[in-house]
This record gives C-alpha cells, structure tokens and sequence, in this order.
C-alpha cells in the first residue's frame, strides 16, 4: 500500500513578519533567522509603533515582545484583536518569562504561541514556519468558500430565471389541457383521445408542481425569502387547507380528518408561507398512503408554542434514512403509493419557512405504522 500523499506546504517566499522588541540585539538575531527563508521583515521598537506599522504594513505574522516601555505586548495583542478581529495575523510572544500565568494570559489576549529567549534558531523556524501555513492555509479558504459562495450565488439565479420561464408555458399547457378535458365531458372526444389529454394533464400539472419547488428553492437559497408575520387564524388556515386538499384526496379513495383544535384565536405569522408548508404536509402524507386511506391532522398548543401534525397511514421512513428528510434533492428509499413524481424539495423548503418563523420541523415513525410530520412555532411570551 503506497503511503498517503501529503498536500503540498505552502511557498513561505514574500510573506511577511512584523517584530516587535524594544531590545535591538533581539530583533537583530531573529532578523537573521528570518530573513535567509525569503520572508520580509518589518522592525519597531514599542508597542505603539506596532500598532501604527500593522496597519500600513499588514503582516502575516507578528512577533511581539511582553516587557517594552509604554503598553506591553499584551495589551499591543487585544488592541490588534479588537481592531482586526479573526482577521489579525498570528501572534507570537517573545519573552524570557514562561511562567503558565504568562502563557494564559498571552493566549487569553489573543496570541497562538510562545517564543522562549534565547532564541534558537531552528525551533524559531519550525514554530514560525507551523503558524504562517495556518494563515496562508486558512486565507486560501477563505477565497474559496468566497469563490463557492459567488458560484453557489450564480447557480440560484439561473435556477430561478429558468423555473420562471418554465412555469409560464408549463401552465399555459396544463390549462389547454383543462379545457380540452372539459370538452371531453361533452362527448367531442373520443375516449383515447379523453386519456391522452388526462395524460397531458397530470404531466404538466406535476412539472408545474416541480418548477414551483424549485422557484421557491431558488428565492429561499438567495437569501430572498421574506416573512410577513401579522395575526392569522391558525384554526381558519388549518381548515382551509384541510377542505382543499380533500379534493385531491378523494380522488385517491382517500381522506383528511381534521381533529378538533384548541389554538390562540390570533397567531403572528405568514398565513400563506404556513398554508404552503401545512398543504405540502398532508399532500405527502396522502403521496406515501396507500388508497382508501385516512390521514389525520392535529394541532395542540402549550404555553411555549404551538404544534401542527399531520398523521399518514404510510410505511413510515427506515430509521437510517431519517436523516435525508428536510435536505435539498434528497429523497429516502420509499415510492409513492400510487406513482406520484416527486423533486425532493418540499420538506427542505418546508424547514427553511419553519426556521425563518423560529420554529422546529420533525418528523417520527408511528407504532403501529405509517409516519408523523409536526412542525412547532413559539408563541410570544
């Protein structure tokens, strides 16, 4: 087996060391330390001046000496912590004292490492050379992450320029198929002709549902997604959807019972954007449900939140597939009853609206089978 091959060690050549000592033989030696590995040195002689050098100079790294006339190396540190947060370069603290109350307190004001006196030349090196590849290391991370983002950015707005242009059409052809659908009624179609435009009509009634979701993914992942909380009836919208979607129920065999609720009279949220999380619910619930089934909705409430749960009659989720639910594009190993199409975006838009409010969405197996979806939303104090 061929050993592991390590990452190449990032090029010290050109990076930059700011000293700090107000001893002059000090900066002398680790000048000659420093210098024969390629890495540009600034002196200063106080705390002060490393305060205003930083700033023109913008090390890599610092060397910073503890005793020195005027502030002292540890208030030098939380002054350039305080100003450059996690951005300040690493800081090393150069001093003859080792003591562990001196180690605490450099670490606690923000440096990474000690460097004993007298210096010796190839443990300087060593420790200097570990701290500046964690900071080219980290800042090449950073750029990437930034890079990702701008990319991950792009991929959102083409995402959502294409599923608007999508939907138009997409409901533009589902609604002629209506139509037609209506004229079959009316025996102008023949009964082949009758089932091509059912056809149709299921087809692009369920790319419309997908464009929908990934219309609405695009604008969460943007950062777009906006809440309108104001006072809603959670009880009236409950309804609403229940008698909805019992129309779509029906035409499985199926069933949604709404259970008699206790909720506030007024809840402060965005009625539609919980509509929607609430219709995507019981429309899985009735997906994964065999035919001529029940599903069951409830809400309760407690003097923290308050709870919506939607009961199905499913085979419920593998337990080592429960981790994929609420996740982008993800879907587990159970197929829908009766073939229905699915994007694996609906729950994760659902915990996304759910979180906006600064509530919980979950989900847990039944006992005696079939699968329970509840989200939570705090009630004001």
């Amino acid at each position: 087996m061929n050993p592991p091959v390590e990452p190449p060690k990032p090029d010290l050549q050109g990076r930059k060391v700011l000293i700090v000592d107000d001893d002059r033989l000090n900066l002398r030696i680790l000048s000659r330390i420093l210098k024969p590995e390629g890495l540009i040195v600034e002196q200063v002689y106080s705390g002060e001046d490393a305060l205003a050098q930083y700033a023109t100079f913008m090390p890599d790294l610092v060397l910073l000496d503890v005793i020195m006339p005027g502030i002292n190396g540890f208030e030098t540190c939380r002054t350039l912590k305080a100003r450059y947060g996690d951005n300040m370069a690493p800081v090393i603290f150069i001093t003859a004292k080792a003591e562990s109350d001196d180690v605490v307190e450099g670490l606690a004001a923000g440096g990474v490492d000690y460097l004993p006196k007298p210096f010796r030349g190839r443990e300087a090196m060593a420790r200097l050379k570990v701290h500046l590849q964690n900071r080219i290391l980290n800042e090449e991370q950073k750029k990437l992450v930034a890079q990702l983002s701008a990319a991950n950015s792009s991929k959102n707005k083409l995402l959502g320029m294409v599923a608007h242009d999508l939907r138009n059409p997409l409901a533009t052809v589902r609604g002629l198929a209506e139509f037609l659908r209506d004229d079959g009624k009316d025996g102008k179609l023949t009964t082949d002709q009758i089932d091509l435009v059912e056809n149709i009509y299921s087809v692009s009634q369920s790319m419309l549902e997908m464009v929908n979701e990934l219309l609405d993914l695009s604008v969460i992942e943007s950062g777009e997604l906006k809440i309108h909380p104001k006072p809603v009836s959670l009880t009236e919208v409950l309804e609403r959807s229940v008698t909805l979607n019992n129309i779509n129920a029906a035409k499985k065999g199926s069933h949604i019972n709404l259970k008699s609720v206790d909720l506030p009279a007024q809840l402060n949220v965005d009625g539609p954007k919980i509509k929607q999380v609430i219709d995507n619910l019981i429309t899985n619930a009735i997906k994964f449900s065999p035919p001529n089934s029940s599903v069951s909705v409830e809400a309760s409430q407690t003097a923290a939140d308050c709870t919506v749960a939607v009961l199905d009659n499913g085979p419920g989720i593998p337990e080592d597939e429960m981790h994929k639910l609420f996740k982008d594009f993800s879907q587990t190993s159970v197929a829908p009853t009766a073939g229905e199409k699915s994007t694996g975006l609906g729950l994760a838009i659902c915990r996304k609206i759910i979180e906006a409010h600064g509530g919980t969405i979950r989900a847990n197996n039944r006992p005696g089978g079939g699968c329970t979806f509840m989200f939570s939303i705090p009630q004001p104090a």
